[in-house]
């Protein structure tokens, strides 16, 4: 579908132009009052800030923004991470974005517009649908600069649907996850590759990594999931929910036929009690109740990283980016994922230039995972090692936390120098 037509970008190009001569005009005459010079200003808005990716990303790039001299402003409906802006020197502004009406949409339009002037916005930058028409509607009616961070496929499996997610590729620039997600929007929306910008997700290497992890909080993992110190552990991360692929992981387990290995399932079911219960019957089924665990989300991430001999994706749909891969190659973990979305351009398999960080198997394919489970559990100690040492060179020059801020600052620099696509 069009993403505007020729009336609306010639009306969009004016406003923009408009709100670059403001800003000129308010800017200081001389050097002695660059302090009095406004700072640029970025508004991003989501339903609300609960602990997924997306909204982590949020939090991360609002702290770089105020780090780097700029003022960073986000509005939700509120959540858990609330608190995290504050102590980055960010603003929180609560408005009900979480709703999915078409009268509210219309409401948070209106409500977005005041807040854009009043607080001078300059780019506003939408990282969901809901939120992304209301702030759409408001960045055209104050004339600013509006951008898009497209975060996942998205269903559309009718017209409608498929309008409704066309909003993520109405920005000035369109921001893609991953390459997977570029192409996925190329493809899919028929957007010119001109105005993608690909920034993966960040790992923060602050975090994770090996060497900041103490005795201390190993002790308090083991202690927590009760880990034999004889046994090998393959180490499944994610929420429990069907994609994730828990069942072809219990069948791969079952046909890896070892005994002598500790698996976990480690993550939240966030309601799903009945699917939970299915994989723990499907467990006993399979006779694995003494090699497989359940655990719940742990917080501490990076120290459960570092008892795992290999951390598995088995997701059965396309990951836009797969954050549990990248995070574990941060730690030295060989990895295995299933060869579509995200882990293919996130885990190397060698088959390139050698160079291996982990293993790609088809979806749904148990005896595939079984098959890559077991060589990364033979893997010599060398050999490990040297795979470590390449998974963690491959995450922190592609995929770290401060790449993703300062790609995305150098995304609303290039908004606000007015460059041209073709740059």
């Amino acid at each position: 579908m069009p993403i505007s037509t020729p009336a609306d970008q010639a009306m969009s190009k004016a406003q923009h132009q408009d709100t670059d001569k403001r800003r000129a005009e308010a800017a200081p005459e001389t050097a002695d009052a660059d302090e009095k010079t406004p700072r640029p200003t970025v508004l991003q808005v989501l339903p609300a800030l609960s602990t997924g990716g997306a909204e982590r990303g949020t939090v991360q790039v609002a702290a770089h923004l105020v780090a780097s001299g700029w003022r960073a402003l986000i509005a939700s409906a509120g959540g858990p991470l609330a608190h995290e802006i504050e102590r980055a020197g960010a603003e929180h502004i609560t408005l009900p974005l979480d709703r999915r009406n078409p009268l509210a949409i219309q409401g948070n339009a209106g409500r977005l517009a005041d807040l854009i002037e009043r607080e001078n916005v300059d780019i506003v930058h939408a990282r969901s649908r809901a939120p992304a028409w209301s702030a759409w509607r408001a960045a055209r009616r104050t004339g600013r600069h509006f951008v898009t961070t497209f975060h996942g496929t998205y269903n559309f499996n009718n017209p409608l649907k498929r309008r409704y997610n066309a909003i993520m590729v109405r920005g000035e620039r369109v921001i893609a996850i991953s390459d997977f997600i570029a192409e996925h929007i190329r493809a899919e929306y028929a957007v010119d590759r001109s105005r993608i910008r690909v920034i993966n997700r960040g790992v923060d290497i602050d975090i994770f990594d090996p060497a900041k992890v103490t005795t201390a909080r190993m002790l308090q993992i083991a202690e927590r999931l009760r880990l034999p110190e004889d046994r090998p552990v393959v180490l499944m991360p994610g929420r429990l929910t069907r994609w994730k692929g828990h069942s072809v992981f219990i069948d791969a387990l079952a046909r890896l036929g070892r005994q002598d290995v500790r698996a976990i399932i480690m993550g939240d079911d966030q309601g799903r009690d009945g699917y939970r219960r299915a994989l723990e019957a499907r467990v006993r089924t399979r006779g694995l109740e003494s090699i497989v665990q359940f655990a719940d989300h742990c917080a501490d991430m990076s120290a459960a990283f570092m008892f795992a001999d290999v951390v598995v994706s088995a997701s059965t749909d396309p990951e836009a980016f797969g954050r549990v891969l990248p995070e574990a190659q941060a730690m030295g973990r060989p990895v295995i994922g299933t060869d579509h979305g995200g882990p293919r351009h996130t885990v190397l398999t060698g088959e390139t230039n050698g160079a291996r960080t982990g293993w790609l198997v088809p979806p749904g394919d148990p005896a595939a995972l079984a098959a890559a489970i077991a060589e990364a559990l033979d893997l010599t100690p060398a050999a490990r090692q040297a795979l470590a040492d390449r998974a963690i060179a491959h995450v922190r020059a592609n995929f770290t936390r401060d790449a993703m801020c300062a790609r995305t600052l150098a995304v609303y620099e290039e908004l606000l120098a007015g460059r041209p696509l073709d740059d």
